[in-house]
């Protein structure tokens, strides 16, 4: 793509990133066969190659952004299944991140807008204030049908029917590894996750101590900073992400660490990319290194968890086959092994390029792995894309049910926990992390969601 910017503007870092960007597309429209709005709105605006042409505009005349732009790329899921498809490398994340900060900086809202935008940046990352609101989406929730507003709803129909207590594994501490030490590293226990689900970060602990991880929750680590970047608030986001790069050097300085360890896909997204978010600055040395040694946890599971080959791999297959007779302990299948359902959430798939190590593992574990029709595309979660484009967001969840379900699984797994939330509105068969089942075919307990629901297999 030609594009016409003056010297004066490619002094900006920011606007010669998104120059190099722009010119790698050559128009060719692959991406608008993945794209999830494109596919439900049909609006070529509504497609990553509009959204680039908007955002071209947009920044070669430095202009103010206009209602129409900012309604496209505000409809604009993130879910980079265009990078996964493009044939020409263009790296779109980068630059619609770089138009939602030129939008949140030109741009002046409608008031009620920007009350929810500024409601969410200051109650989704924090894990206290978000449970108190959650609280109150629940007590609120019968009365979402009064709601003038359709974001409102989606608000209080968030909320889930148990909130779990606070969970003490989620304080500054050292968990020991079981066994002799093969690795140091660091959890990211989050923000929104640490209120809405602690079974998460409770399993997680328990697997990589018992695959032999020496498990580090750093003093002072905590919101990625996804929530707010992808909503154009830069300044907000950096300055939490800020405090995680200290948090993780001290850690690194200190007794060192092999690994940063994160079980939620979106964050591991960002943290991975916290050398260009930071790059030309203070911390830009600092940033590169934490980013360096980020990894999903399925990675570090491949790397840890014995093969199905191996006799502690055999035992592992057996226990989920129900014939681990000898410890007595409450099995994953008495008749055969559980039926999984596996969701590749977007910002593993197509963020973090991650296909295989989840359902290797799960295959590996001992249970059944199946996966959905068209599973490239987005449940529609996307951090609060759900609360601010609801109506797209239920058409995008609909449709990833359908598919899951019709895959008939005792269980739904998947990595990242908006996605966990967004298709657990819409199914009544149990939703879980994967780390969960693996934690459970390892000699963890049931996870909490199949208690009830997952009693005996066919």
């Amino acid at each position: 793509m030609k594009t016409e910017f003056t010297e004066a503007q490619l002094r900006d870092p920011a606007i010669a990133r998104s120059n190099e960007i722009l010119r790698a597309c050559v128009h060719c429209g692959f991406c608008t066969a993945t794209c999830p709005t494109y596919q439900v709105l049909g609006d070529e605006l509504d497609s990553p190659r509009g959204r680039i042409y908007l955002i071209k505009d947009m920044l070669e005349k430095d202009r103010d952004p206009d209602e129409k732009t900012v309604k496209h790329i505000d409809r604009c899921l993130s879910c980079l299944a265009c990078m996964t498809t493009c044939p020409s490398g263009v790296h779109y994340m980068h630059l619609v991140d770089h138009a939602r900060d030129y939008i949140e900086a030109r741009y002046k809202r409608p008031a009620f807008e920007r009350l929810l935008r500024w409601t969410l940046a200051r109650i989704l990352p924090y894990p206290t204030r978000f449970r108190l609101a959650l609280l109150g989406a629940k007590t609120a929730r019968p009365f979402a049908f009064l709601m003038p507003d359709a974001r409102l709803k989606a608000m209080l129909e968030m909320a889930p029917k148990r909130i779990p207590p606070v969970s003490r594994n989620d304080d500054p501490q050292t968990f020991p590894a079981q066994g002799g030490r093969r690795k140091r590293v660091a959890l990211m226990t989050g923000c929104a996750q640490r209120a809405l689900n602690t079974d998460i970060n409770d399993a997680t602990i328990r697997l990589l101590t018992r695959m032999g991880c020496e498990v580090v929750v750093a003093r002072g680590a905590g919101c990625c900073g996804a929530l707010t970047h992808h909503m154009g608030k830069t300044q907000e986001s950096h300055a939490t992400a800020a405090r995680n790069i200290r948090a993780w050097v001290a850690e690194m300085d200190g007794e060192g660490l092999d690994a940063v360890v994160i079980n939620t896909s979106g964050c591991g997204t960002t943290v991975k990319d916290y050398g260009h978010m930071f790059r030309g600055g203070p911390l830009a040395e600092e940033a590169a290194r934490v980013a360096g040694i980020a990894v999903d946890v399925s990675e570090i599971l491949a790397e840890l968890m014995p093969t199905a080959e191996s006799a502690t791999g055999n035992e592992a297959r057996d226990r989920v086959a129900g014939t681990d007779a000898a410890s007595g302990a409450e099995t994953p299948g008495a008749a055969g092994p559980l039926r999984v359902a596996y969701h590749a959430a977007c910002s593993l798939q197509h963020g973090q390029k991650i296909k295989s190590h989840p359902k290797a593992l799960l295959t590996r574990a001992g249970f059944e792995v199946t996966e959905p029709a068209d599973s490239h595309l987005c449940c529609g979660s996307a951090g609060t894309y759900n609360l601010m484009q609801p109506t797209i967001s239920k058409q995008l969840k609909d449709r990833k049910v359908r598919t899951l379900e019709a895959k008939t699984p005792d269980v739904i797994a998947a990595g990242n926990i908006g996605c966990m939330m967004q298709i657990g509105t819409g199914t009544d068969v149990p939703v879980v992390h994967t780390v969960e089942l693996l934690d459970w075919a390892t000699g963890g307990p049931k996870p909490p969601a199949l208690r009830e629901t997952v009693t005996a297999l066919p």
